[in-house]
C-alpha cells in the first residue's frame, strides 16, 4: 500500500540534516523504552513479525507518522500491532493515558486475541530457493507499475521505470506476503541503477540511484 512511510522522491519535506557527531542512540529515557516495548510487541506479544511491524507503520495517518517522531512512530505503530492481534482493544491506550491524567474513564474490554499462527521456516530473512536468478547483472529491467492493496517494498517513484541490474543479491522473504502472513515465497534480490532523469526528468541533477528490488517487482524492460 502507499502510506505516509513511502516518501522516497516526494517534496516539501525540508532539507536533510547531518547526524550529530557522537549522537547517543537514544535522545530522551523515554526513546530507549519504546525501543524495547516495540521489539517486545513484535514478536512474543503480539506474534507479529518484522514485515508486519513496518506494514504498521506504513498505515499510520500524518500525525501519527510524522508529530511524535521516530520513537514516537514506533509506539504507535506497536499499539497498532496489539489491536490487530486483539490482545488490546481499540482506544485502550487512550482510555488509560486519561485515567492516569484523573479522567474517569472506562477502558475498552478486552477482545479475544487472535495473534497469528506463525512460525519462520529458519532463524534470519535469508533462505536457500532452487530456481536460477530470472536477471543477471547488465540486463535492463523496468519496475512494475502495478500498486500493491497491501504491504510492499516497491517504492513509488520508481514504478515503470527502467534500470540496469548491477547486483543479484541472495533470496530474501517477500515482505508483501510475509508482512500478512501468507508465507515466506524467497525471492532473489535485485540491485537495480536508476539514472536520475529515467526518475524525474532531464531537468534533474545528474546522478545514479541505487535501489533493491525483489523478483516480481520486475519484469523484462524489451
Amino acid at each position: 500500500m502507499d502510506g505516509i512511510s513511502d516518501m522516497g522522491g516526494t517534496e516539501g519535506w525540508g532539507p536533510v540534516t547531518a547526524p550529530t557527531r557522537d549522537e547517543p542512540p537514544f535522545a530522551e529515557p523515554w526513546e530507549g523504552r519504546a525501543f524495547a516495548l516495540t521489539l517486545l510487541t513484535m514478536g512474543r506479544v503480539s506474534g507479529r513479525n518484522l514485515d508486519a511491524f513496518r506494514h504498521a507503520l506504513e498505515r499510520l495517518d500524518r500525525a501519527d507518522y510524522l508529530d511524535d517522531g521516530y520513537y514516537g512512530r514506533w509506539l504507535n505503530a506497536a499499539e497498532l500491532m496489539l489491536t490487530d492481534s486483539a490482545i488490546l482493544a481499540p482506544g485502550a491506550i487512550d482510555a488509560r493515558a486519561r485515567t492516569i491524567t484523573g479522567e474517569a474513564v472506562e477502558e475498552p474490554p478486552v477482545p479475544e486475541p487472535r495473534k497469528p499462527d506463525y512460525a519462520p521456516t529458519a532463524a534470519g530473512s535469508l533462505r536457500t530457493v532452487a530456481e536460477a536468478p530470472a536477471f543477471a547483472v547488465g540486463d535492463t529491467v523496468r519496475a512494475r507499475s502495478t500498486p500493491s492493496e497491501g504491504h510492499t517494498k516497491l517504492p513509488r517513484y520508481v514504478r515503470g521505470h527502467t534500470g540496469v541490474v548491477e547486483v543479484v543479491q541472495p533470496a530474501h522473504l517477500l515482505p508483501d506476503t510475509h508482512a500478512h502472513f501468507q508465507g515466506e515465497n524467497p525471492q532473489y534480490v535485485y540491485s537495480v541503477r536508476f539514472d536520475s532523469h529515467e526518475l524525474w526528468g532531464e531537468s534533474a541533477e545528474d546522478f545514479a540511484l541505487t535501489v533493491e528490488l525483489y523478483e516480481s517487482y520486475l519484469e523484462p524492460a524489451s
